[in-house]
């Protein structure tokens, strides 16, 4: 009888991850206003570089990045099961890489730039599709991350299968769904804010 309380299960893990995200809502949040505050940049910025496009993409995907890594550290920390949470672990690692190379690559041409984004945004949707199947039965914002998870990979697919759009067109793109992608996680925080456990 010890040993079944004491051993973790499946069916543990989708509670594990409702607690995590709860716990963690003012991290979604936090990354809800990083991707609109990109987003509104880029817009009101019409006339910027590539070079200049390259490094604001690249602030923007390491401050996301490290945001899902300490959600995903700091969900451990209260429940020992990884289950839960490893695609967040694992988004946060390819978003902190992704925003590394763009510091250490800005010269990058549109075309790998482009490329470059869309394989980003596609990884991230599939990992995020993954946790929002995870937490279908436990929370009721699931949706919203389904969406986003939906909204990252049609992104991503937009940019492989159009890499010779005009820059301006890329600037509005990218902006567009960086706007849209902050405004559904700024959503699905306040939607699992209910779910924080008492300090």
């Amino acid at each position: 009888m010890m040993a079944e309380t004491e051993t973790s299960t499946p069916s543990d893990f989708p509670a594990g991850l409702r607690a995590m995200l709860g716990d963690n809502w003012w991290l979604l949040l936090l990354r809800g206003i990083a991707a609109i505050a990109f987003g509104v940049l880029a817009i009101f910025w019409p006339a910027i570089t590539l070079i200049s496009l390259t490094l604001l993409w690249g602030a923007y995907t390491l401050v996301d990045g490290v945001f899902a890594l300490w959600a995903a550290i700091s969900g451990r920390a209260n429940s020992p099961a990884m289950g839960p949470r490893w695609w967040m672990a694992i988004s946060g690692v390819v978003s902190i890489l992704a925003g590394l190379a763009a510091f250490f690559w800005p010269g990058m041409t549109a075309f790998i730039l482009v490329i470059f984004i869309g394989i980003w945004a596609i990884i991230i949707g599939v990992l995020t599709i993954w946790g929002a199947i995870q937490a279908r039965k436990e929370i009721e914002g699931e949706w919203v991350l389904g969406l986003f998870g939906a909204l990252s990979i049609l992104f991503g697919l937009l940019l492989l299968f159009q890499p010779g759009a005009g820059a301006l067109s890329l600037v509005w793109t990218i902006a567009g769904y960086s706007i849209f992608a902050g405004v559904l996680l700024i959503m699905l925080a306040f939607r699992v804010r209910k779910f924080k456990r008492p300090a």
